[in-house]
């Protein structure tokens, strides 16, 4: 068993990783969190800013590095989102792409035109200057990904032009003597060949950059981190058996031992088999003591007669912390009770939740937008900076067994938000019995692995006819939502085989009477989010 911390609370460790981030500034860009993600994967430490954040905020963060995203907008248009110009003044590494290639240019002294020629999509890059320190010894052809209209028609003065396409003379320049370079395509997506290498050499031979986020890293930080805050007193974590929870639940196992005990709420919004699995495996793998709550009855109620997902989300998140409140008690009655509540919160449940990033809400995930006013916990989240992938390496780091590690995502409110409409217990007992058949035959297919996960969607506010046992039948449709992804940021359809789709469909439609067709959701991410709500 871990030791649990020493009795007085320790000082944060002098190392910290994220003293020194990559800021990566958005112009609203549907790639800006690809872009930190990407940062992450060459072993820095990132964070997404606006672009609306002056230099002086910016330059307050000690950023060891500044990447300029791209953006729909020309440069040059009235409403065009612009940056500080004060930041060029800095001596801070710069490296801009596309809008931000095009901003850094304006900044400088260089200039943008309406060329009348867009490029969009795959596009062949010609290297032009075999001495770049970004793109020398790569071939001298690359397939690049494009998505502009505008380009940079003269290069700011003592920037080196690198490379070009047919269409753009000037689509990579370089000032390595002020650390600043710059490409027109976009590197952070992987239809870029050495897209990942020119950013990497750009983050750590430009700027000079020591790769050391890494799952090790983390692990040690996060486990000082939390002892520092912790100290000796109790701590509860809101284990819903996903990957998110079980990993941060284990990290601060690790830290401070048997200070921590995990509450499982069974909100009736779980599929089936979730609270078994979780009782069993997950206590059995780690040792963590665990204590289940069956607040079914209280979670329907306070569901009972909402529709709009926002106001679902909300209500989750406020049972959830209700019942967190009660089990404290439970815990810790003779103590004064538990200061303490771990979640499993992810970086993307902060952007899209509108946090931090002065980006637009996209959805209040519950265990941040939809937190009540009144929280009486000190959250210990130390999972917030990490994208998923992150997670799942920091859960192999933690010694958890893979059939926890690379479990499907599944979010916190369940069933709730999968049930477009008015969440009851029979719409819900629907929903569970064709999620149940696509999970037994996604298994028995082979192609878990191959994809990031696949919500079933109940229309419940829908009908459609159909005919089934030789009788009309006026029955609810059911999507299947298969998705492939690295980070839940971006997401494309996943292509499964014919045969299985129909084995699905025919087995929902035979087995599920209230269900009498499955449709198929082959819309990426964006436009579409993986959740419908």
């Amino acid at each position: 068993m871990t030791e649990p911390a020493t009795p007085e609370k320790r000082e944060a460790p002098a190392n910290d990783l994220e003293a020194h981030p990559v800021l990566v500034v958005d112009f609203g860009a549907q790639y800006a969190q690809l872009i930190a993600r990407r940062v992450r994967e060459a072993a820095v430490y990132s964070e997404i800013v606006p672009s609306s954040m002056s230099a002086k905020d910016m330059l307050a963060k000690s950023p060891a590095a500044v990447i300029l995203s791209g953006g729909p907008s020309s440069v040059y248009a009235e409403n065009a989102p612009h940056l500080d110009s004060a930041l060029f003044d800095s001596d801070v590494p710069i490296f801009g792409i596309c809008y931000g290639f095009q901003v850094m240019a304006t900044a400088l002294g260089g200039h943008v035109a309406q060329t009348g020629r867009r490029e969009y999509g795959a596009t062949e890059l010609t290297v032009t200057d075999p001495g770049s320190a970004l793109l020398q010894g790569l071939p001298s052809t690359l397939g690049v990904w494009m998505s502009h209209g505008d380009s940079v028609s003269e290069a700011p003065e003592g920037f080196a032009v690198t490379a070009r396409t047919a269409d753009t003379p000037i689509a990579a320049f370089e000032n390595i003597g002020r650390r600043m370079a710059g490409v027109q395509y976009h590197p952070e997506v992987l239809h870029s060949e050495q897209g990942q290498e020119v950013l990497r050499r750009f983050l750590h031979q430009v700027a000079g950059i020591k790769p050391d986020w890494t799952a090790g890293e983390i692990l040690t930080e996060q486990v000082e981190l939390i002892r520092a805050k912790v100290g000796t007193d109790k701590v509860i974590c809101g284990l819903s058996g996903g990957v998110d929870s079980a990993v941060a639940a284990a990290l601060v196992h690790r830290a401070v031992g048997d200070q921590l005990t995990c509450v499982f709420v069974d909100h009736g919004l779980l599929r089936r088999g979730e609270r078994e699995q979780v009782e069993k495996d997950y206590v059995a793998a780690t040792g963590i003591k665990l204590v289940t709550i069956d607040a079914q009855e209280r979670f329907l109620n306070a569901l009972a007669g909402v529709t709009d997902p926002e106001t679902k989300r909300k209500i989750i998140g406020r049972e959830f912390i209700r019942v967190f409140e009660q089990a404290a008690i439970g815990v810790s009655a003779e103590e004064g009770g538990v200061k303490y509540l771990v979640q499993g919160t992810l970086y993307p449940d902060v952007v899209e939740s509108g946090g931090g990033t002065g980006t637009a809400t996209i959805k209040s995930h519950h265990n941040v937008g939809g937190l009540p006013d009144d929280l009486t916990f000190s959250l210990v989240e130390p999972l917030r900076t990490l994208f998923k992938d992150e997670v799942r390496l920091l859960g192999y780091e933690l010694g958890l067994p893979k059939a926890i590690v690379g479990r499907h995502p599944f979010p916190g409110p369940g069933l709730g938000i999968r049930i477009i409409g008015e969440v009851t217990f029979d719409r819900l007992e629907v929903l569970r019995a064709a999620d149940a058949i696509v999970r037994e035959e996604m298994t028995a297919a082979g192609v878990d692995a191959q994809i990031w996960q696949c919500p079933v969607v109940l229309l419940a506010d829908v009908r459609s006819v159909g005919v089934q046992g030789d009788g009309r039948t006026y029955g609810h449709p059911i999507v299947l939502r298969p998705v492939s992804s690295e980070d839940a940021m971006t997401a494309d359809w996943s292509r499964l085989p014919y045969d299985l789709l129909a084995r699905i469909s025919g087995r929902i439609t035979g087995e599920v009477p209230e269900v009498n067709r499955v449709v198929l959701d082959v819309t990426s991410k964006p436009p579409g989010t993986i959740e419908w709500e």
